[in-house]
């Protein structure tokens, strides 16, 4: 696995961890941030590149920064 697969597969897994911590479908996701429910699951399996415009929407829908989705702080 490359560095780049490894940082989308951390990048989605914590996406989708702080999706669930705050009770948030894929499907409300998407409402929230105008991005394909299945786009979602795929940035959320690490199969999908997000480009930091789209992981500051996600951000942005999910109540945090774009440093906690990549860190956690």
């Amino acid at each position: 696995m490359t560095d780049r697969d490894e940082t989308r597969r951390r990048i989605g897994l914590r996406i989708a961890e702080i999706r669930a911590a705050r009770k948030i479908s894929q499907t409300q996701l998407a409402g929230l941030t105008g991005i394909k429910q299945g786009n979602i699951s795929r940035i959320e399996l690490g199969r999908y590149s997000v480009g930091l415009d789209t992981l500051e929407t996600i951000a942005r829908a999910l109540g945090c920064t774009v440093d906690f989705v990549e860190a956690g702080e």
